[in-house]
């Protein structure tokens, strides 16, 4: 059997190492990375410490409007799978890569394999929940990571091929910890465990919106204590435009960007979390470290039991209210039990 998986950014190279992994045993796999999104922390090192296979085909896509890149996307990914033929073709959760490999391959008669589907965050201003629903809409196969995704789909009338088979994202997380045990970023920086907050902030409807932005960057002057922030290159160009000066900011430490397993140190040590990022939001979950989400709706609802998660938008006096709350979440088994892609290459034996 030939699979084609076709990804787009690193967090997807992430997830799909526990399913190549797994695929690779038995099958054959080829990899296309669209390059939709650069990111120079993808070196040979990437793939040799997280094992993951390296690309076949780099197609060098880049940053520009969703129409021009979801458009050149296809147009190199339909000849690619014209030539190689693959059995069926495999994406992951909700970029424009994700979006470009279902079309293409649906209007060949390839088989879509859609990992994370059903995913909803109720809100199609968000250009990603645009990209689930379309390729569910045209996925032959749709492995859920919840109860949830499944019940959002039923909703939709899809029905036929619907998998709840857990979450890869928690098998990525569990190999990858077991890689991770020597880490001394915490001595790097000077940081004690559970002594710090950790910060990401890099989503558009944040870092776009200068009111937003003034408001979340005042909930951290208002939080007392130590606070650790990996900013993003994308994030730091904008508050510069905006005149935006952290030093402003008390007992912030403004770092580099880190790799994989140094953010997976980050967040295992933190207090608490304060992210807008979906994939640190179901990290801290895994973690069992709380986490205050700065967005005004997640795609993660279920993190929000038992206050693990708490939504709080943009609102000053929110976030901070949410930071200082004493906590004790009921962390429970809602994304599977780590075999996420032995089911899912399991299905496909069958």
């Amino acid at each position: 059997m030939k699979v084609v998986t076709v990804l787009g950014a690193r967090p997807q190279f992430i997830k799909a190492a526990p399913v190549s992994r797994e695929l690779r045993k038995t099958h054959d796999e080829i990899i296309i990375h669209t390059g939709q999104h650069y990111d120079a922390n993808m070196s040979d090192i990437f793939f040799e410490e997280l094992h993951i296979p390296k690309p076949d085909y780099h197609l060098g896509v880049g940053s520009s409007s969703h129409g021009k890149q979801t458009g050149e996307m296809l147009i190199q990914i339909e000849e690619i799978l014209l030539k190689e033929k693959p059995d069926f073709l495999l994406v992951y959760g909700d970029t424009n890569s994700t979006l470009a490999g279902a079309l293409a391959a649906a209007k060949l008669h390839i088989p879509v394999l859609h990992i994370e589907a059903g995913l909803r965050s109720f809100n199609k201003k968000m250009p990603e929940e645009v990209n689930r629903i379309l390729t569910d809409h045209v996925s032959a196969f749709l492995f859920c990571p919840t109860d949830t995704a499944v019940k959002n789909l039923k909703e939709e009338n899809i029905t036929n091929g619907v998998h709840n088979v857990g979450d890869v994202m928690y098998d990525a997380v569990l190999y990858n910890m077991k890689l991770n045990q020597n880490n001394t970023l915490l001595e790097k920086h000077d940081l004690t465990k559970g002594a710090y907050y950790l910060i990401t902030v890099h989503r558009a409807e944040n870092t776009d919106d200068e009111n937003r932005m003034h408001a979340i960057l005042e909930s951290f002057k208002q939080v007392e204590g130590t606070k650790v922030w990996p900013i993003h290159p994308r994030t730091k160009n904008k508050l510069s435009a905006m005149g935006i000066d952290l030093a402003e900011i008390p007992g912030l430490q403004v770092i580099d960007p880190v790799g994989y397993l140094d953010m997976l140190t980050l967040e295992k040590n933190a207090k608490k979390i304060m992210t807008d990022s979906g994939g640190v939001q179901k990290e801290a979950y895994f973690m069992k470290v709380p986490c205050v989400t700065l967005r005004d709706e997640t795609e993660w609802v279920e993190t929000l039991e038992g206050e693990a998660n708490i939504l709080v938008g943009a609102d000053t006096k929110k976030i901070v209210e949410a930071v200082n709350k004493e906590l004790s979440p009921n962390y429970k088994d809602l994304f599977g039990d780590g075999r996420a892609a032995e089911k899912i290459v399991a299905f496909l034996q069958k």
